[in-house]
């Protein structure tokens, strides 16, 4: 996509996704038996813009408002978790091209179909400052979208040799580091049960020089005063990838609805919809999963206004969306169990469409983002406490 080229509005996007979205799910056994999207799909959704949904205006992307690109992510969060988990990644971490050098961003997005993905550190990586750069090296696990990355972007605290900084717990005087995908050794660690299709294999390098200009303060100065850029990106990662969670509890429920209309359990001669404990499950799953979204919907929103209004974000607002996306999360897996114990013994087959979400959710829950350390948070606030967390 040219950078003069003209941006599609949202309902394009919407419009384009369904067909995408689509190819999804008539690929989702392909992607989790590979374990990662099959290249004529990543590139289709490189092509059709959606790995550049929240990137930059002036460098070729849609800049997308965040309530709009949460849309997107609805497409396709029913049709595969690992596909919508990848979109919400890979285009979050492209925020960061307004902390880039301006050379840098525009070597890495001149490519349609560019892709940055990255990883959390082991407590090995560091990064030596010599003339003109820095020596890499170290181990990054998670690296999201890996297959069909461009660019590697390697988050590392800067030392000497022999010391051990880990930036994983503490990112003070870290720094990201970008390499070209072809320069890294990929590490095969994703031998996982759930979100298979997201290819999230390891990375490492061994004393790489990289220049100055591909580094990066890792919360730098922005070059870019919209609003999208206000959000801070563990935000925009949380409710995300809540929003992911919401779609395939969504998608979970309506499997045990359909199961529900033919599955007699046991030895009782009456379909499963015609029985009142599996009337008030259904019921309930649904309180539960509108609720959440609800919550998170009205947190994003007010959140967006801020941002757009003010260009900044109250703390008690970026609490809020804190929260409401972690409770997403974490009711969305409620949906999803309440579905799996619906559809009964047949549950258990990999032919099953709800084995693969029950095992993607259960994946999901593991995340940093969905970790109960953030209801803490708002407890500390509500109870006139200091409040820590990431936020």
């Amino acid at each position: 996509m040219q950078q003069n080229a003209v941006i599609p509005g949202i309902d394009d996007y919407l419009e384009n996704a369904r067909p995408l979205a689509e190819q999804t799910a008539e690929a989702a056994d392909r992607i989790d038996r590979d374990r990662q999207m099959p290249g004529e799909l990543a590139n289709a959704l490189a092509d059709g813009g959606f790995f550049r949904l929240l990137l930059p205006k002036s460098l070729g992307g849609a800049e997308m408002a965040h309530p709009d690109f949460l849309r997107i992510l609805q497409a396709f969060a029913p049709a595969d978790a690992s596909v919508a988990w990848c979109l919400n990644q890979n285009n979050v971490f492209s925020t960061s091209a307004v902390m880039m050098d301006r050379s840098t961003a525009r070597e890495i997005w001149t490519n349609p179909r560019a892709v940055v993905t990255n990883g959390p550190p082991t407590a090995a990586s560091i990064a030596v400052p010599v003339k003109g750069g820095y020596r890499l090296s170290g181990h990054w696990n998670f690296s999201s979208g890996s297959d069909h990355a461009t660019w590697i972007a390697a988050l590392a605290p800067i030392g000497q040799p022999g010391q051990i900084l880990d930036a994983a717990r503490n990112r003070a005087g870290s720094r990201m580091l970008l390499m070209p995908k072809e320069d890294v050794k990929f590490v095969d660690l994703w031998q996982v049960f759930g979100l298979r299709g997201t290819g999230s294999f390891s990375f490492q390098v061994d004393d790489m020089f990289i220049p100055e200009h591909r580094t990066y303060q890792f919360e730098g100065q922005h070059s870019e005063p919209g609003p999208l850029y206000a959000i801070p990106r563990t935000l925009l990662f949380g409710s995300g990838f809540a929003t992911v969670a919401l779609g395939v509890a969504r998608r979970s429920l309506e499997i045990a609805i359909e199961a529900a209309s033919t599955r007699a359990p046991g030895r009782s001669s009456t379909v499963l919809r015609e029985q009142q404990p599996a009337q008030r499950q259904v019921g309930e799953a649904h309180a539960i999963h509108r609720s959440a979204q609800c919550f998170l919907q009205e947190s994003v929103n007010t959140v967006w206004e801020s941002a757009s209004r003010d260009g900044t974000i109250p703390v008690e607002q970026r609490l809020q969306l804190r929260v409401a996306a972690t409770h997403a999360l974490r009711m969305s897996a409620q949906v999803v169990d309440i579905a799996y114990n619906l559809c009964g013994a047949g549950a258990i087959f990999a032919s099953n469409p709800i084995q693969r979400r029950f095992q993607d959710m259960h994946v999901i829950t593991q995340h940093v983002q969905a970790s109960y350390a953030h209801y803490e948070s708002a407890g500390q606030a509500l109870l006139g406490l200091e409040v820590r967390g990431a936020f």
